[in-house]
């Protein structure tokens, strides 16, 4: 055990902050961090938008669901799967990148690539005392995230991570047990196995809740899950990335 285990460990999302901005220093710290994680080849395949303004901010929040955290923060960073710079490569050095751009594999290489460099900025804030949210809500609406950000083709926002000093902590939610996660050699076959490791996390997350509500929840992770897949959203995804020339091939 060390510190940054611990931090990791002790993570939870926040969604309540100071309306206080972070420093400079803390922001090119936590991008810096960010920038250190791994990536695919070196392509380095991401950017991340620090949004600042609180107009363009109250706009974010509403496109997410009219979540107040994703306004009212320290800092709203915004990670991108980015293969513009590459087009851009193509061009100075007159060579055809653009079917290996337009492939799944180099979109499937920007999805990692943003999403390590993020959960490398998480763990750096919270080592530094601050509580981080991940917005996924921004999909709700790309091409007024894109309008508003002014982000060029091959360039696909893909979530905001609201990071600020948190005014209010949250209990930690039981995760899925190690067993249920971790198969070693090859995946567990027998589909019992699974049922019951489910039926017992299922127990065990509604009294999370029914603690934490003092018994007016006692949802089940199970019956959760089934209730928000049951539900098409975010469906015009597809079409939206491949306007924006990735993932085509």
């Amino acid at each position: 055990m060390n510190d940054v285990i611990e931090t990791i460990l002790n993570h939870r999302s926040l969604r309540h902050f100071e309306d206080m901005p972070l420093t400079e220093e803390q922001i090119k710290t936590i991008v810096s961090c960010a920038q250190s994680a791994s990536t695919s080849s070196f392509i380095q395949a991401y950017s991340i938008i620090g949004v600042k303004d609180q107009a363009k901010k109250k706009k974010l929040a509403e496109i997410a669901g009219n979540q107040e955290y994703v306004e009212i923060n320290g800092h709203f960073f915004i990670f991108c799967a980015d293969l513009n710079r590459h087009s851009i490569i193509g061009e100075m050095v007159q060579t055809d990148v653009t079917p290996s751009i337009e492939s799944t594999e180099k979109f499937m290489v920007a999805l990692i690539d943003a999403s390590l460099a993020a959960q490398n900025a998480a763990i750096a804030a919270e080592s530094m005392g601050l509580g981080i949210c991940y917005i996924g809500g921004i999909r709700n609406n790309l091409e007024e995230v894109k309008n508003l950000l002014k982000t060029p083709e091959r360039v696909i926002p893909l979530f905001g991570l609201a990071v600020g000093v948190p005014t209010k902590l949250t209990d930690k939610k039981p995760r899925l047990p190690f067993e249920h996660i971790y198969h070693e050699d090859e995946y567990e076959q027998d589909k019992q196995v699974y049922v019951s490791q489910l039926q017992k996390y299922d127990d065990l997350i509604s009294d999370y809740y029914n603690e934490r509500t003092e018994g007016k929840r006692k949802d089940r992770w199970s019956a959760q899950m089934a209730k928000m897949l049951d539900r098409k959203s975010r469906m015009y995804m597809r079409e939206f990335v491949q306007k924006n020339k990735l993932d085509l091939k």
